[in-house]
């Protein structure tokens, strides 16, 4: 047998694939393109790259080194944009802390991801102060702040970042090593036990990062994102690499605005301010912008967004583009870095009635490019691609994380038989196109049926008095299970269980779903319980509801 490696000559450069990697075009071609962080502060490329530097010949100072981990505990700010790149950079991993964790919850992940130093914005030190006793691990802090006054408190600084900075050199010669390094890791918020670590190496980062930029790129006009664009996230930083698109309007040389702490106000004056063209969010944070009065919100029109987390239902999708603005569908998890799909329309659907546009949208779209997606039964068979066979979700990818960080049960369970299981349930298309119609956990089995608790929510979202919505299964002794309804009137609206009922009705007269997926209980609620990052909290739901 011959070998049929390719030649290479000694003196040749083997390029391995390390996130520095992303920032050598932008420096040459967008290098005065800004980096916005509110109405704060306002940079060039240039004195980013500048930053990068300064901030790891800072951290190094502090002891920092290859493999040690750097937390970080922020909003979403052009700091955290640095440490994005700083940490990994230097052969550290970079630990983005979910800030809307539990205590507990948070001195958990600090200590099992082994951190050795904590960027704490001034705004968490008392969370901080309170674990300190704890924080076995933690050998430094360094104080985030948008102010000059420290927080009061028994808190021992490194210093501040600003002045750590100032005091650290501005050039940095960043080496190669290995590109499947880890890069990053950070906690699934998940309902069930303790969050699991995810993480993910260089390779894996840059081939998403580029992976998505070409998708999102050679997207129908309208809705791709290209390099006129002026982006903002409004998914925290802290999650999933606020979707890897960070990554990506650096490597396109965006211009890049960054909000804080999400308050609708400041994200609408942003918006104007800026010129802000393109942003990424859960429902939550869309329907919030949305109930913003449209004459205090302004004109929303050339607003891109793609909308994650959780489904994006036709009622929402509708208000928005009402609005003007252009939105659709993403599909992803944390264990997959997290992008696998997105709805974006193709240009033979964009002659489509409008109410065939609008579902359209609000599927969780085609793969991106090297994605391998499946659906498939119980017994790992793969099931047609017909739109009608639904089963399991399985996918494979570069950039999916090989394993839970430390656990390798879980692990085992994430890959069984070769492929990612992503816990959700969809059918896909003769296009291509992904519909998921539930979690496999949330599928309410009821009469012999299931019943996908997401497609009952999105018609109760179409009545016009329901402003959220969420359904779960309950159990019955008759039918197995029955659902459930938690139902938010919309301001000024005025609706009863009885005219809800007869909505959901009509579609089963449609033949759109089963008698058994109205529910026969339907409760008016103020708020819906949610996870710390948007999703409804179904599992805190059912068990609300089954102690009555």
């Amino acid at each position: 047998m011959t070998d049929a490696l390719i030649e290479r000559a000694p003196s040749a450069y083997a390029y391995p694939l390390l996130i520095r990697q992303l920032l050598h075009a932008p420096l040459v071609h967008s290098g005065d393109q800004e980096i916005v962080y509110r109405d704060l502060k306002r940079y060039d490329y240039r004195t980013l790259r500048e930053r990068i530097a300064r901030l790891a010949n800072a951290l190094a100072a502090q002891g920092v080194g290859h493999g040690d981990v750097v937390a970080v505990m922020d909003w979403d700010s052009h700091r955290y944009l640095e440490a994005y790149f700083a940490v990994p950079m230097m052969g550290a991993t970079l630990m983005t802390v979910n800030v809307r964790l539990s205590p507990e919850q948070i001195l958990y992940t600090l200590e099992h991801s082994g951190a050795r130093v904590l960027m704490v914005n001034a705004e968490f030190a008392p969370v901080v102060a309170e674990l300190r006793p704890k924080l076995t691990k933690v050998a430094h802090l360094v104080l985030l702040q948008d102010g000059d006054a420290p927080p009061a408190g028994s808190l021992s600084f490194a210093g501040g970042y600003e002045a750590l900075l100032a005091a650290a050199s501005p050039t940095r010669e960043f080496g190669d090593f290995d590109e499947n390094t880890r890069a990053t890791v950070f906690y699934t918020t998940g309902t069930t036990g303790l969050p699991k670590g995810v993480s993910f190496s260089h390779r894996q980062l840059v081939l998403h990062t580029l992976a998505t930029m070409g998708f999102m790129a050679s997207s129908h006009p309208g809705q791709n994102l290209h390099r006129g664009d002026v982006y903002m996230p409004i998914t925290p930083m802290f999650h999933v690499h606020a979707w890897g698109l960070p990554y990506v309007a650096t490597a396109l040389g965006l211009k890049q605005v960054y909000p804080g702490r999400y308050e609708p106000a400041v994200l609408l004056k942003l918006r104007h301010a800026e010129g802000v063209s393109f942003s990424h969010c859960v429902p939550t944070i869309l329907q919030m912008l949305l109930n913003v009065p449209a004459e205090q919100a302004g004109d929303l029109r050339g607003w891109k967004m793609v909308i994650g987390g959780s489904a994006l239902s036709t009622a929402l999708a509708g208000a928005a583009l009402a609005r003007g603005m252009d939105v659709w569908a993403g599909y992803g998890m944390s264990e997959t870095c997290p992008t696998l799909s997105q709805s974006q329309l193709a240009g033979d659907m964009t002659t489509l009635p409008e109410d065939a546009q609008l579902a359209q949208r609000c599927r969780s779209g085609m793969p991106l490019p090297l994605v391998d997606m499946q659906i498939v039964d119980g017994d790992m068979n793969p099931l047609p691609r017909d739109g009608q066979a639904t089963g399991e979700i399985v996918v494979r990818a570069p950039w999916l994380t090989q394993a839970y960080f430390h656990n390798p049960e879980a692990s085992d369970a994430l890959w069984e038989g070769g492929y990612l299981h992503t816990q959700d349930i969809g059918s896909i298309g003769p296009d291509g196109y992904l519909l998921i119609t539930d979690r496999l956990k949330d599928v309410i089995k009821s009469g012999g049926e299931w019943v996908s608790s997401i497609a009952v929510e999105d018609l109760l979202l179409q009545h016009a008095a329901v402003a959220e919505a969420a359904v779960f299964g309950v159990k019955d002794d008759k039918w197995g299970e029955r659902p459930v309804a938690l139902v938010v009137r919309r301001a000024g609206q005025d609706v009863d269980d009885a005219a809800l009922k007869k909505h959901l009705m009509g579609f089963v007269d449609q033949g759109r779903i089963s008698k058994f997926a109205v529910p026969s209980n339907i409760r008016f609620v103020d708020a819906i319980a949610k996870t710390s990052v948007g999703k409804i909290n179904k599992r805190a739901l059912r068990e609300q509801y089954a102690a009555g």
